[in-house]
């Protein structure tokens, strides 16, 4: 079994405070998507504009995939003040095309599965931080195993079987598993690393790209995991 090779060049202090930093950008990520999507879902006039034009729904999607992929390239170069700001516009977007959820399942079903999807979450996450096994290989296998899930996710839409979107969420709830495990051992890495040390704006770049994708592993995982316990309104 190998190990991480991390370098112990920062104190568990500094490690501390660079990873407390991305949990709470992440929190404030989910915080704004919580309360948009509530909000949304309550207004008639934001649900018939959103979900009664395609035109502005697909806008919104694309416009979220666009803010991800921004993001992520051109993080680096960009002040911390503007990746924080998309970081935050990402989360709103989300919230208002998750607002769906309100509407197809109970609200007793989305606090429990969030509850359940949060103890899952951090589990994984205090795994990825304690574990000296590099988690490495297992990232590149959930990489592998999320393609597959888009395959098989856009083969569904016409096909339209119930039984293949269950085993689709069962498959994804494994591969974000693996995925919240492996980014977290990642972010201490980098904290070990001392990469995001010496200049405020590098460190709060560093953390709110961090947060990002815990966020999309928490956001994935909370949706599987409601397909799987969520009762339908209907």
């Amino acid at each position: 079994m190998q190990t991480v090779p991390f370098q112990n060049t920062q104190t568990q202090a500094e490690v501390n405070s660079f990873i407390r930093s991305v949990y709470n950008w992440m929190a404030a990520g989910l915080g704004i998507t919580g309360f948009i999507a509530y909000y949304v879902s309550g207004s008639e006039s934001l649900l018939q504009l959103i979900f009664g034009n395609q035109l502005v729904f697909f806008g919104l999607i694309i416009g979220e995939l666009g803010l991800v992929f921004y993001l992520s390239s051109r993080v680096q170069k960009m002040e911390a003040s503007t990746a924080t700001a998309l970081f935050m516009l990402y989360a709103a977007l989300n919230g208002a095309t998750l607002s769906a959820v309100f509407l197809v399942f109970t609200s007793e079903s989305i606090t429990s599965t969030f509850f359940v999807c949060s103890a899952t979450f951090v589990a994984c996450s205090i795994y990825g931080m304690t574990t000296k096994r590099d988690l490495t290989s297992v990232g590149g296998f959930m990489a592998m195993g999320l393609i597959g899930i888009i395959i098989a996710s856009v083969v569904n839409i016409f096909i339209r079987s119930s039984a293949m979107s269950m085993i689709i969420s069962y498959i994804g709830v494994f591969v974000f598993v693996g995925l919240t495990a492996y980014d977290t051992q990642k972010l201490k890495a980098m904290a070990l690393s001392g990469s995001y040390d010496h200049d405020a704006g590098v460190a709060r770049k560093g953390a709110v790209i961090g947060a990002l994708g815990l966020y999309l592993d928490f956001i994935n995982m909370f949706l599987f995991l409601l397909r799987i316990f969520g009762s339908s309104r209907d």
